[in-house]
């Protein structure tokens, strides 16, 4: 086969056609997000098409990614921080007369939408740690007026449980031994008492899902008393439980809600491939002919209130997400645009799910996307780590994945112990394994896939960000010799610091931090020697390393300190330090710069192509 045309960068890594479709609450309206100007902003338009959509939020800096239309039909709201600081804002805009106004104007503090519906269109429940950077405190706001009122002081809560009513019935907080206390509020208003204990192992595998209309109910997807993420109700008046859903293997990742009696209708089980399954016969029709559209993961949009109308997105591992407006009434979906139109002139490469065992028996799955056009024997190949690393990589499109199959690596993706989605017992195989099992993991991936041929051990390549940033790190500094090279975007390289530096907000669940990384108080030793910016001697391959200036969860210290140590040993390195991002790369030119250098470091070591 001849190798297919090389894909530009910026249709890959570039700004979206357009993204985000939502209807408003009264299906009058249809948003979207697409460039302006280069900037991402928000478009609304007539959701009948008979007029067209206008931009009607003008940034010129980060670019927005996230708006929601509210009940009262005429206003819009979105988040937005300074330079990647996550301190988000909440602007309000006003759709009939154009008029923006920034609702939480403090600084340095971060807004969090916590509750707005359709029986209190004109309210919304804003969090604030204004008062104590660590707790966010419940606001009333008012969006005819933007006048905001303290409702709830945080006793010390993570997150909040909030009613239909928005009154705010409970709270979720983490205990010095990471399990987790579900309190409910008392009758006074001010006294919380505890109703539910999850403990340590089931802490980060509990999450609420949200009271029932007839708020009798409260829905959580939870490990409790099973492996994997089942779907429970909890009666709220005497903590009786019942199965609503689940898997013995895999979590539920998604719930569909009954947009009026917010009792649920379907979950979605993160396997291989997301499985859907109705839990409520009337939407069984509506799942069969969405899974029509064709061969691709589904997400579905149910902003409506009327319920009439679904957006849809059908996401295929080898070209363009695309968005359908579905008629439930009729049963058809109708087109709407694809992510990225330019996606559709290139020869893409489909991503396959393997598995395979790890050295101490554990069954371990990933995802392979082959270059198209080359043998799949001895190829030179890039170990794609992902963040979190309470995360997963999915079944579906991935720029890097096709990037990098595209120059002529196989593009390895491993959902090593420690990620979500196969269970709390897989998850919690990872706690305190950082640079070890987990690590080892990685290592054995490799190790099987070079012994099916498939992959050059001479010629492979770590990379990742965030968490993956540091399994590059650590690659470079515990396995120097499997490696050729390695790339590090805004990962860690001493967890001592790392852990001394979280952000503010993060400190009411630090015990669940050293739970599953360790405690320096404790476990010091350990930490230091996991981290590999202790090993920097035994670093023999090139590196090159990026970071955001504003990074507030793994701080611009991380990367000075693991480039200053390369540099007085004098090992060969590259480091980009991006002055207007944080935890990411949000701009376009921003991310153009870094996988502009990342392929030509990797042809450089590798021998793949790259683009001028």
């Amino acid at each position: 086969m001849p190798l297919p045309a090389l894909i530009p960068r910026p249709v890959l890594f570039g700004n979206p056609d357009r993204l985000g479709p939502t209807l408003s609450p009264d299906g009058s309206r249809l948003g979207y997000i697409a460039p302006d100007d280069g900037v991402l902003n928000v478009f609304v338009g007539p959701a009948d098409g008979s007029g067209p959509a206008t931009v009607v939020t003008h940034d010129r800096d980060r670019g927005i990614r996230d708006y929601t239309f509210c009940h009262d039909d005429r206003t819009l709201v979105y988040l937005q921080d300074t330079a990647g600081d996550e301190n988000w804002r909440l602007y309000g805009l006003d759709l009939e007369t154009g008029e923006s106004r920034l609702l939480t104007p403090e600084e340095k503090v971060q807004a969090q939408i916590i509750g707005h519906n359709r029986w209190h269109p004109a309210t919304m429940l804003v969090a604030l740690n204004q008062d104590n950077p660590e707790l966010h405190d419940l606001y009333r706001l008012d969006l005819a007026t933007g006048e905001l009122a303290l409702d709830t002081r945080n006793p010390g809560f993570l997150g909040w449980l909030i009613d239909d009513d928005l009154q705010a019935r409970g709270g979720f907080s983490m205990q010095p031994d990471g399990s987790v206390v579900v309190a409910r509020r008392g009758e006074t208003g001010d006294d919380w008492q505890p109703f539910l204990e999850i403990p340590p192992d089931d802490a980060t595998t509990t999450e609420p899902v949200g009271f029932n209309r007839a708020g009798d109910a409260l829905y959580l997807l939870t490990s409790l008393e099973a492996n994997a993420l089942r779907l429970v109700r909890l009666d709220w008046q005497d903590g009786t439980t019942s199965i609503v859903a689940e898997d013995p293997n895999y979590d539920i990742a998604e719930v569909w809600i009954h947009p009026e009696t917010h009792e649920p209708q379907a979950v979605v089980f993160d396997e291989e491939r997301t499985r859907i399954m109705a839990l409520d016969p009337t939407i069984e029709r509506d799942v069969e002919a969405l899974r029509g559209l064709g061969d691709g993961e589904l997400g579905v949009s149910r902003s409506d209130r009327a319920d009439n109308r679904w957006l849809v997105s059908v996401s295929p591992s080898d070209g363009p997400t695309r968005f359908y407006v579905y008629d439930r009434a009729a049963g058809r979906s109708t087109f709407l645009f694809s992510h990225m139109d330019a996606l559709d002139d290139y020869d893409l490469a489909p991503m396959e799910p393997f598995s395979f065992t790890a050295r101490d028996g554990l069954t371990v799955h990933g995802y392979l996307t082959f270059p198209r056009g080359l043998d799949r024997e001895n190829l030179p190949a890039v170990l794609n780590v992902h963040g979190g690393p309470w995360g997963r990589d999915h079944w579906g499109f991935g720029p890097e994945a096709q990037w990098l199959a595209n120059r002529g690596y196989l593009s390895v993706q491993v959902n090593f112990r420690g990620s979500t989605g196969y269970g709390k017992a897989f998850l919690n195989a990872g706690d305190k394994q950082w640079g070890r099992a987990m690590h080892d993991d990685l290592i054995d991936a490799i190790d099987h896939l070079v012994a099916q041929g498939w992959v050059d051990p001479a010629s492979v390549a770590v990379m990742g960000g965030s968490y993956g940033g540091y399994a590059a790190l650590a690659g470079a500094a515990f396995t120097p010799t499997v490696f050729t090279c390695a790339i590090d975007l805004v990962g860690p390289s001493n967890l001592l610091t790392l852990l001394a530096s979280i952000p503010d907000y993060w400190a009411p669940m630090r015990a669940m931090l050293y739970q599953r990384i360790g405690d320096p108080a404790t476990e010091r030793d350990m930490l230091w020697d996991r981290s590999p910016l202790a090993h920097v001697d035994d670093i023999r391959i090139p590196l090159l390393v990026a970071q955001g200036a504003n990074d507030p969860r793994v701080k611009q210290a991380e990367a000075e300190q693991i480039v200053a140590a390369l540099a007085e040993k004098g090992l060969q390195h590259d480091y980009l330090l991006f002055a207007d991002e944080g935890h990411g790369l949000a701009k376009p030119a921003n991310r153009e710069i870094f996988y502009d250098r990342a392929e030509r470091f990797l042809a450089e070591h590798l021998g793949g192509r790259f683009a001028q």
